[in-house]
C-alpha cells in the first residue's frame, strides 16, 4: 500500500470512527453490512446509522459518497429501472428507505450516489447468496427452488461490479441510482437446475409452506426478485455494466 493510505480499525458500529474517517476521506463507499440474516431488520437499523453517522461527517463538503443499496426493492411483476418505483412494505424497503436518506443529502452539499447489488454478484471466490445455496444444497443433499421457481435474480460479475462503485464515486451524478447488472434476471429454478448439476445432486422444488425448512433465513431473498433492466442511466458513467468486461 501507498504510504499516505491509512488504515482505520473499526466495526459498522463504532459510529464515532466512521465519522472521523469519513470526515478525513476524499470520499467514501459504504460497502460494510452485517449479513445474519436471522435479525434482518436490526442489521438494517444498524447500517441505517452507520450512513447517517458518516453522512453527516460529509455535510457540506461536496465529496462523494457512495451508498451500497440491493435491486430486490422492486414488485416482482415490473422491469426495475433506476428511476422506477421501489417497494414500500415489507423487509426490502428498510434498505430502500435508507437509500432514500443517502439521496437526501445532495441537498445538504454531499455528492450522493448509490450502487444496487444484485442478489446474484458473481466471480472466483464470492461469497454471496449463491455460495449461500451452494452450501444448502450439499448440506440437504438436494438443489432446491421454491415454487414453479419463476422468481429471477438479477446478476452480475464482481469484476463489472467493483468497476461500477469506482465510476460512481468518480463521476456518479448526486442522487442518483446505478444498477450493478449484466443480466436482467435468471430463474431461480435455472439456478437451481446449475448448482444441482455441477455438485451431481437431485433438483427439487420446495412447497413455499417449507421453503423455511430448506432454506432457513435464505428462503425469504429466494422467494423474491423480479427484472431489472440493463438498459440504465449507468451509460451515462462508462457504458452498460455488460461493457465493463475485461
Amino acid at each position: 500500500m501507498g504510504s499516505e493510505i491509512e488504515i482505520v480499525k473499526g466495526t459498522i458500529e463504532d459510529l464515532d470512527v466512521l465519522e472521523k474517517a469519513a470526515a478525513a476521506s476524499d470520499g467514501v463507499v459504504h460497502l460494510g453490512f452485517i449479513h445474519d440474516f436471522n435479525q434482518y431488520e436490526k442489521c438494517c437499523l444498524i447500517d441505517r446509522k452507520a450512513t447517517i453517522a458518516m453522512l453527516e461527517a460529509l455535510k457540506g463538503s461536496n465529496k462523494p459518497y457512495v451508498q451500497t443499496a440491493v435491486c430486490l426493492v422492486f414488485p416482482p411483476d415490473v422491469l426495475g429501472t433506476e428511476t422506477g418505483k421501489k417497494h414500500t412494505m415489507g423487509a426490502a424497503s428498510l434498505r430502500s428507505e435508507t437509500e432514500d436518506i443517502v439521496m437526501s443529502y445532495k441537498d445538504k452539499g454531499v455528492r450522493t450516489s448509490s450502487v444496487r447489488l444484485p442478489p446474484s454478484v458473481h466471480g472466483k471466490g464470492d461469497q454471496g447468496f449463491v455460495t449461500g445455496l451452494i452450501k444448502i444444497a450439499n448440506a440437504t443433499g438436494k438443489s432446491g427452488y421454491i415454487g414453479s421457481g419463476a422468481n429471477v435474480w438479477p446478476a452480475v460479475s464482481r469484476f463489472d461490479a467493483g468497476r461500477l462503485f469506482k465510476l460512481a464515486l468518480e463521476k456518479g451524478q448526486a442522487g442518483s441510482a446505478y444498477h450493478a447488472t449484466a443480466d436482467e434476471g435468471v430463474k431461480t429454478k435455472d439456478i437451481a437446475e446449475t448448482i444441482g448439476q455441477l455438485a451431481g445432486l437431485p433438483v427439487e422444488s420446495i412447497e413455499p409452506a417449507k421453503a423455511g425448512e430448506q432454506f432457513g433465513s435464505m428462503s425469504f431473498f429466494f422467494s423474491m426478485g423480479g427484472p431489472v433492466s440493463v438498459k440504465s442511466p449507468a451509460s451515462s458513467l462508462a457504458g452498460n455494466p455488460r461493457n465493463l468486461v475485461c
